[in-house]
């Protein structure tokens, strides 16, 4: 080993003990329905995101993370138990079993502090139909994390109530103004007092935008007026389906550019409590939007606008990789990653994949899967997308294979057809990949012990 290696190594070793005294903080933070091309290091024409492309410029990226599961429930429940939704929460409205271990419980019982802020939806309940203040989650069914300030779900983004609070308290109040403000608000006081404390934490803020009705407050929605959103090649060139689209971004993006604008907020506040060089920070979504890709809406679909997500990990101390990955982070991926990344044991419960060596200088990688298993396991009741259940895969080297029960549905090759515009699943040409695509599928559902009809292996 030469000088200059030497100084390096033991340079590194000097950080990693260092680093060590101190365990890690993280933090996840997530908005609903934000899709992974929607991001303006990601090439989208319309967004701003300084604050996100900083963050993944300073941290890794996973460009083929993809929501197994994407409509926000099931999403939801696999991110918190760390199961596939057929184990854990496997429809809209249906509650996460208040037995099952979480990725809170994982934390604390490795001495961190847990706290969660925002959208829960995971207790089998639709808030629409509730009184004004909406229903109250039981404590017993929050989960595990100690402090817990969140409401189950609603669908307007202004003066909404949360309930909660540390332990077993009921605070039950109405926020002032547009949501993600007033919930960073939240999170940030929370900030404060995790610097005063000694205990590492694992915090949790749950934003509701960028999902429907897209109305953000009027500083944000006026620098995208319409008539100059650009729209995705795959939207139908119907007048009306693309005036309504329009309409519908033009308060998306400033729904994700105020989200991005508190996500700078969060940062200040670590910068000026001294929380920055030991906080991991991950940002994602529960699933994507269509906004009239393929002339459908919303989610449900295994479409790329529908399943392809931001993942980006940030923040921390200086020394962590950075780039681009092309890995197929999966929702059950975030609970092993994220104990990964603080050092901590992973439970075998946890049936996911922990990338966390992707970040981390010198951890040794495990194996990882070529592929990542998506799923819809009951039926949707959305008017203008999917509404039957489905399976399928996506692979790391470009394909993609779902089936309805007994049925081949959709075979895209994305590296030659990124906007799914030529659907392969019927041309014999591609029997071949079509029957490698469903053995690797078949594996999906039998090692998580999924039930599924699959398509006659004899299909031509």
């Amino acid at each position: 080993m030469n000088l200059e290696r030497l100084t390096t190594a033991a340079s590194d070793l000097h950080d990693v003990s260092v680093s060590s005294l101190t365990p890690p903080n993280l933090i996840w933070i997530f908005g609903d329905q934000h899709r992974g091309q929607a991001l303006g290091f990601r090439g989208d024409p319309n967004v701003r995101t300084p604050h996100l492309d900083r963050l993944a410029e300073e941290g890794i990226v996973f460009e083929q993370a993809v929501a197994g599961s994407p409509l926000c429930c099931p999403f939801r429940g696999s991110l918190i138990s760390g199961r596939y939704p057929h184990e854990a929460v496997a429809g809209h409205q249906y509650q996460l079993p208040p037995e099952m271990p979480t990725v809170a419980n994982a934390f604390n019982d490795q001495g961190y502090d847990t706290a969660y802020f925002g959208k829960w939806h995971l207790d089998c309940f639709d808030e629409r139909m509730a009184e004004v203040g909406g229903h109250i989650v039981p404590p017993e069914r929050r989960g595990g994390f100690r402090n817990w300030c969140a409401y189950q779900n609603n669908m307007s983004q202004y003066d909404g109530w949360i309930h909660g609070g540390e332990g077993n308290t009921a605070l039950h109040r109405q926020m002032s103004g547009y949501e993600t403000d007033a919930l960073t608000d939240l999170f940030i006081e929370r900030l404060r007092d995790n610097a005063n404390s000694d205990q590492p934490f694992f915090s949790v803020l749950s934003i509701q935008p960028p999902h429907q009705p897209y109305n953000p407050p009027q500083e944000w929605s006026r620098g995208y007026p319409p008539e100059s959103i650009k729209l995705r090649p795959n939207v139908p060139p119907y007048p009306e389906l693309q005036e309504a689209v329009r309409k519908d971004l033009s308060g998306y993006y400033g729904m994700i550019e105020n989200l991005d604008w508190n996500i700078g907020r969060i940062r200040e506040a670590l910068d000026k409590r001294g929380l920055s060089e030991n906080t991991h920070i991950v940002y994602f979504s529960d699933h994507g939007d269509m906004h009239g890709s393929h002339g459908l809406s919303r989610k449900t679909s295994p479409l790329e606008e529908s399943i392809r997500i931001p993942c980006i990990i940030g923040g921390g101390r200086a020394g962590q990789q950075t780039g681009a990955r092309d890995h197929v982070f999966n929702h059950v991926d975030f609970a092993p990653t994220s104990l990964g990344l603080c050092g901590l044991n992973v439970p075998d419960w946890l049936v996911g994949t922990d990338y966390s060596a992707e970040r981390l200088p010198g951890k040794t990688a495990p194996e990882y899967p070529d592929s990542a298993y998506l799923q819809i396991v009951g039926k949707t009741a959305f008017k203008f997308s999917v509404d039957r259940p489905w399976r399928g895969i996506v692979t790391r080297d470009g394909w993609k294979y779902a089936i309805l029960e007994g049925q081949p549905w959709m075979l895209f090759n994305l590296n030659e057809d990124p906007y799914e515009l030529v659907n392969l699943a019927q041309v014999r040409g591609h029997r071949e990949q079509r029957q490698k695509l469903q053995a690797e599928l078949e594996s999906w559902i039998k090692r998580t012990g999924d039930t599924f009809t699959l398509p006659d292996p004899g299909w031509s």
